[in-house]
C-alpha cells in the first residue's frame, strides 16, 4: 500500500472511516440470487474488487494488496420492518456504522428491495444499495468508477477502466486530516518533515529492535534490508521538503500565493472520541439538478453557502455562540501523478457567515475555495508528499496508534465536511432497473459530527447527511433548515 492508503487501513481500527456510496435503482422484480450471481460474475471482472489486504507482521513494513474471491457474506440483504424511505434511512444509518476489515474482504454491498416511497418512485418501487468499502481500498473519486463499472450492466469494458493492484502492491500513507479532522494534523506532510532527520531514524530503530524476536525470518530479514535505504530517503527528502516549506512561506510572504487555510474554534457539533461506539444517522435531500443550478456558480459554491445558513441557524437555536464557520472540503488530483489509492488534499474554506448579503457570501466562499486550491495544487507540495512516501512504516503505525482522539484540539480545520463528486451520466442499472440518483455519506470524524455529501449523477444532485446521533439528536430539524436554505440561497443568487 501506499503510505496515504495504510493510514486509512490502520486508522479503521481507532474510527469508522469506510466510504459509503448509495445508489436508488428502479425495482424490475429480478430474484435476489440472480442479483447475487450477477455482483459475484461482475466483481470478478474489476481488479479493485478481488483484492485484500495482507499486514507485514509486526508492522515492519507497509501492508500488501493479494488477491481474494468474492465471497457470500459480501452481498447483503436487508429486511425492514416496513419497507418504506423513513425505514430505508434509519436502516442506512445502521450500516453506516459499521466497518468492513480490509484483511478479510475491503467491501460489501448492502441490497434493501421494494422500497416503496423513495424519491422519484412513482413509476413503482425502488431497490436502493448501497456499497461500502475500505478508504484503504480507495478515495470518493476512485470509488465512483468502481461503482460504475459494477452497476454498467451493458458496457463490459467499463469493468477495465478501473485501475486494480497487482499481488503484492504495496500500499502508501493518507491524508490525515480527512479521517482525523484536526488541525494539527490537517496536513500531514508537516508531521512527517518534523519526523524525516535523524531523530526518526533512532525511534524507527527502536520499534524495530522491539519486534524483532517475535518475528519470521524472512520478514525480519526482509525489513531490516530495507532499513538504511529508507532512512536514508526520509532524510534526503526531508531536507528537500523543509527547503520546500522555506519557499512557500516566501511566495506567502510576497503575495505570490495564497496563504493556508484558517483556524477554527470548535463548536457544538465537534466533539472527539472515537466513532466505533457511536449511533449514525443518515438523511437524503434529492433534487433536480436545475434546482441548484446558477449561473456563474458552482453546485459546490451553492451548497455551501446553504451550509453556512443552516449551520448557523441549527447551533444558534441550540443556543450556542457562532461567530465562524468553515467547512473542510476535499480536493481531487491529478489521478494519473499518484500511485496511491488516495489522492486528495482537504481544504479549509471559511463560510463568511458574518456577510448577511448571500451574494456576496457566495462570492467570498468561492474566491476562498479557489485559492486554497490555487495553493493546494503548487508543485513544491510535491516534496512534501514524496517524504510521506517513505516514512517507515513502523513509525507512521505508532503516531496513528498513539494520536489522541479523545482530545478536543485548540482550533481545527472545520466545523463540518461538505464533500462533492459528480459520478457521471445516469446510464446505470442494477437487475434490469435503471439508476433514480446516488448519494454517499463522508465518514464522521474523530471530531467532525456532521459530514454532508453532495454527489450528482446525469440531472439528479444529491445532498446527504451523516450524524453522530448523540451530537445532532434532531437531525430532521437540520434537513429541513438545510432545504429551506437551499431554496433561498438558489433564489437570492439568481
Amino acid at each position: 500500500m501506499a503510505a496515504q492508503d495504510a493510514t486509512m487501513y490502520w486508522l479503521s481500527g481507532r474510527t469508522r472511516n469506510d466510504l459509503f456510496l448509495l445508489y436508488c435503482f428502479a425495482d424490475s422484480g429480478r430474484p435476489s440470487a440472480e442479483l447475487r450471481a450477477f455482483v459475484a460474475e461482475r466483481s470478478a471482472r474489476i481488479p479493485d474488487l478481488r483484492v485484500r489486504a495482507r499486514a507485514v507482521p509486526g508492522d515492519l513494513d507497509y501492508p500488501s494488496w493479494v488477491p481474494c474471491e468474492f465471497a457470500d457474506d459480501q452481498f447483503v440483504e436487508h429486511a425492514l420492518a416496513e419497507p418504506d424511505w423513513a425505514h430505508l434511512q434509519a436502516a442506512v444509518g445502521a450500516v453506516v456504522g459499521t466497518g468492513v476489515d480490509a484483511a478479510v474482504r475491503p467491501w460489501r454491498l448492502h441490497v434493501f428491495r421494494g422500497i416503496a416511497d423513495a424519491p422519484g418512485s412513482q413509476s413503482g418501487p425502488a431497490l436502493v444499495v448501497v456499497l461500502q468499502m475500505s478508504h484503504a481500498l480507495a478515495d470518493g473519486r476512485r470509488a465512483a468508477r468502481i461503482a460504475r463499472a459494477l452497476f454498467n450492466e451493458e458496457d463490459d469494458a467499463a469493468s477495465k477502466t478501473v485501475g486494480g493492484a497487482a499481488p503484492a502492491n504495496r500500499l502508501s500513507g493518507a491524508d490525515m486530516a480527512a479521517a482525523v479532522d484536526v488541525k494539527s494534523w490537517s496536513d500531514p506532510r508537516d508531521a512527517a518533515v518534523r519526523s524525516a532527520p535523524v531523530a526518526a531514524a533512532v525511534t524507527w530503530a527502536r520499534s524495530v529492535e522491539e519486534r524483532i524476536s517475535e518475528q519470521p525470518p524472512i520478514a525480519v530479514a526482509l525489513a531490516l534490508a530495507q532499513l538504511p535505504i529508507r532512512l536514508a530517503r526520509t532524510v534526503i527528502r526531508g531536507y528537500l521538503a523543509f527547503r520546500a516549506q522555506r519557499e512557500l512561506a516566501e511566495l506567502t510572504t510576497a503575495g505570490e500565493l495564497p496563504p493556508p487555510g484558517p483556524d477554527f474554534p470548535s463548536s457544538l457539533i465537534n466533539r472527539a472520541g472515537p466513532t466505533t461506539d457511536s449511533a449514525h444517522q443518515v438523511r437524503l435531500i434529492v433534487c433536480a439538478a436545475t434546482e441548484l443550478r446558477v449561473p456563474g456558480r458552482t453546485v459546490t459554491v451553492v451548497v455551501l453557502t446553504a451550509v453556512s445558513l443552516a449551520l448557523a441557524r441549527y447551533l444558534k437555536g441550540r443556543g450556542a455562540s457562532v461567530e465562524r464557520l468553515g467547512a473542510q472540503v476535499p480536493m481531487a488530483l491529478d489521478a494519473e501523478a499518484a500511485h496511491a489509492r488516495n489522492n486528495y488534499r482537504s481544504l479549509s474554506v471559511d463560510l463568511f457567515i458574518d456577510e448577511p448579503e448571500l451574494r456576496r457570501r457566495a462570492d467570498k466562499i468561492a474566491a476562498t475555495l479557489a485559492d486554497r486550491r490555487r495553493r493546494a495544487q503548487h508543485p513544491l507540495l510535491t516534496a512534501q508528499d514524496r517524504v510521506t512516501a517513505v516514512v517507515p512504516a513502523p513509525l507512521l503505525r505508532r503516531d496513528i496508534a498513539r494520536y489522541p482522539l479523545d482530545t478536543v484540539p485548540d482550533s481545527i480545520a472545520g466545523h463540518t465536511v461538505v464533500s462533492s463528486v459528480h459520478r457521471g451520466p445516469a446510464d446505470l442499472a442494477f437487475g434490469g432497473g435503471p439508476v433514480r440518483f446516488t448519494g454517499g455519506f463522508p465518514a464522521v470524524g474523530a471530531v467532525m459530527r456532521l459530514t454532508h455529501g453532495v454527489h450528482g449523477l446525469g440531472e439528479t444532485v444529491t445532498i446527504s447527511l451523516h450524524a453522530d446521533a448523540e451530537i445532532l439528536p434532531d437531525i430532521d430539524a437540520y434537513a429541513e433548515l438545510l432545504r429551506a436554505a437551499l431554496s433561498e440561497t438558489v433564489h437570492s443568487l439568481k
